[in-house]
């Protein structure tokens, strides 16, 4: 994450060197090219992992290595990580049901009594920005503290990463992305591009195919979450009916309301160290209110929200820098004022 987060502060900086409201093209540019780094992030970690690995984890790891109490305490902090997060209270509600029915299978077991075999694969469908991706890193470390998974982590990917350009290479990168998740959760994001298009020369079937074997072969080793947009993601399971017996966990992603997505904006900030001021915090709440209730397609709920952030922290440099250094203080470096918001 170093690369992304240079790359990340170089852009602000650029932002910040314009004293009137940057333009409207150059931040749907850096955007993009954020967004960009980041499957390219996403699609390296996947190649490092597959490169990397001479083995399996599953077959180094067998036992848990931390006492049953340390194990307690990592999951309850997870679980509260989950429930603290901003606005999805059916999400949570979908996840924590989900979690109940997996530990009191486990006691059923330590009792000697008979246990269900429950379907761990789950369809998150949803609006982009709406907590898909967040949900399932925490669910990932959950999985692994409940032992569902020996390892815990998360590999994500999209078409990019599983789909080539010739006969037998996609089910090749395919099983190889499955190999790097073996032991922890695969989550394919925007699933639905796999077979959108089943025209000549398209290997999204491929892909398909390769991962519902290894969904059988491997029922023990591998969680998998599908995501996208609710609609798309009907049609994807539709496609092939093998899709749709291995997903029995369907969970939506609600957009947020204005309220929510102003406590978004607040935690981020603050987690920046950065915080608005009296006036600056009205004049974000009726950004967002405008953002909810236009809806246009570049609204993307958090996603905004953090354009909106960066774009503030980098007009905000953009002003300090000009004050003269003498009435520069930590109050005047930490806060956003309503001129920093466009």
């Amino acid at each position: 994450m170093v690369i992304y987060d240079t790359f990340l502060l170089f852009g602000q900086m650029l932002l910040a060197l314009h004293v009137e409201e940057p333009d409207e093209a150059e931040s749907a540019f850096f955007t993009a090219y954020m967004d960009r780094m980041e499957q390219f992030l996403r699609e390296y970690a996947v190649w490092y992992a597959g490169s990397q690995k001479q083995y399996r984890p599953v077959d180094v790891i067998t036992e848990p290595t931390e006492s049953e109490e340390v194990r307690e305490q990592k999951l309850s902090a997870l679980l509260e990580e989950l429930n603290d997060l901003v606005g999805l209270t059916g999400v949570k509600y979908q996840v924590n049901s989900m979690i109940n029915l997996i530990r009191v299978q486990k006691m059923r077991k330590a009792q000697g009594l008979k246990v269900t075999d429950v379907s761990k694969h789950m369809v998150f469908s949803g609006n982009p920005g709406t907590g898909k991706t967040t949900v399932a890193r925490i669910l990932a470390d959950i999985y692994k503290y409940l032992g569902v998974v020996k390892q815990g982590q998360l590999i994500e990917v999209d078409r990019g990463g599983l789909v080539r350009g010739y006969v037998g290479q996609t089910a090749t990168q395919t099983q190889t992305v499955i190999e790097s998740a073996l032991g922890g959760i695969l989550f394919i994001d925007e699933a639905y591009t796999l077979t959108v298009n089943k025209g000549e020369g398209d290997f999204g079937q491929e892909a398909v195919d390769t991962l519902l074997k290894a969904m059988e072969d491997h029922r023990d080793e591998l969680v998998v979450i599908v995501a996208g947009y609710t609609d798309l993601m009907e049609q994807f399971l539709s496609s092939n009916p093998g899709l749709k017996s291995r997903f029995n966990h369907f969970i939506h992603f609600e957009d947020y309301t204005a309220e929510e997505l102003l406590a978004i904006l607040q935690m981020n900030l603050k987690k920046q160290e950065y915080h608005l001021s009296e006036a600056a915090k009205a004049k974000a709440a009726e950004i967002v209110e405008r953002m909810v209730a236009e809806k246009t397609e570049n609204f993307a709920n958090a996603r905004s929200v953090r354009n909106l952030m960066e774009q503030a922290i980098a007009k905000q440099a953009g002003r300090v820098v000009q004050m003269e250094e003498g009435r520069i203080d930590k109050e005047i470096l930490s806060t956003i004022e309503p001129e920093d918001l466009g």
